[in-house]
């Protein structure tokens, strides 16, 4: 079984985690643009045990200025995961539908805010239900937990230090290749892209199945876009993040509105090395109509 710090954990080691003397604590994060609202899945059928997660209202603040899902406040996020029943030592499991998009947001707050054992669901709850796990309609019911929110445990960016990585660093776009290059922007104000940014689009990290790529195919696609990463033998399942080692982060993602970059944060640390997130991302770039927007395919 992997350790609790590794970022994934496929579905029979959580089975087996479930039946332990130390369960960990099961979170429903389902979620879908433009709905139906996740918590119809949730009642719909969940893992037994689960307790259903809000993206918009508990692992975002108000959209503005700092885009479409900023984080919220510290004191809001850490009442969240209380009543979730997060508690200080316990394993945390969060899932979704399948590819890991928005439990990748959770894996990245709960991190951010200082949890470190959590873990992404592989394949999310089409794995679960299609290996003929249980799932059940009732509602969890969590104890309150005693989270603490510290946060700065994971590297992020601003606006100004996501335009310097992407002139200086690498800064790679979750997105769509099509929103990246301005031919359509289903949502945000302005189409196209950051300059200098590259386009790493989220959905290359999954295969079909909604289920992460080996780390080898990870770093192989991550070194082909000129990511920094070490050499294989010092790869480990947990990576020391860059902020705690006091220096500036040489690789940072974003996306629309911080949510799908946060799963190329864990992508990338599949591959061997920690990324800084801009949460604010595309909508809080465009927020502000002086930043500059490029246009077209990645150079080269």
């Amino acid at each position: 079984m992997a350790s609790t710090d590794y970022p994934l954990i496929d579905v029979a080691d959580l089975a087996a985690a479930l039946d332990g003397e130390a369960p960990p604590v099961l979170l429903d994060v389902r979620w879908r643009l433009g709905g139906p609202p996740g918590i119809e899945s949730y009642h719909a059928g969940h893992l037994p045990g689960a307790i259903y997660v809000d993206l918009d209202t508990q692992l975002a603040g108000p959209p503005g200025e700092g885009g479409r899902h900023p984080l919220p406040a510290v004191a809001d996020f850490e009442a969240a995961m209380r009543a979730a029943g997060v508690r200080a030592g316990q394993p945390v499991v969060a899932y979704d539908d399948a590819d890991g998009t928005i439990a990748a947001r959770l894996w990245w707050m709960l991190r951010y805010y200082g949890h470190r054992h959590v873990q992404v669901l592989d394949g999310g709850f089409r794995a679960w239900a299609e290996a003929g796990r249980p799932v059940t309609t009732d509602d969890g019911a969590a104890a309150p937990g005693d989270f603490s929110a510290t946060p700065g445990q994971m590297p992020v960016l601003d606006a100004d230090g996501a335009a310097e990585l992407a002139r200086t660093g690498i800064l790679v776009d979750a997105r769509a290749p099509a929103r990246y290059r301005g031919e359509t922007e289903p949502i945000d104000r302005v189409a196209g892209h950051i300059p200098g940014a590259l386009s790493a689009p989220t959905a290359a990290n999954v295969t079909a199945a909604g289920r992460f790529r080996p780390p080898a195919e990870l770093r192989e696609r991550f070194a082909a876009l000129g990511v920094p990463l070490p050499a294989e033998a010092e790869t480990t399942t947990s990576v020391v993040t860059s902020s705690r080692q006091g220096r500036a982060p040489r690789v940072g993602a974003y996306c629309g509105s911080g949510v799908t970059a946060a799963h190329e944060v864990l992508a990338l640390e599949l591959a061997g090395t920690t990324a800084a997130l801009y949460v604010g991302s595309w909508s809080g770039w465009t927020a502000d109509p002086s930043r500059p927007v490029a246009t077209g395919p990645t150079p080269g």
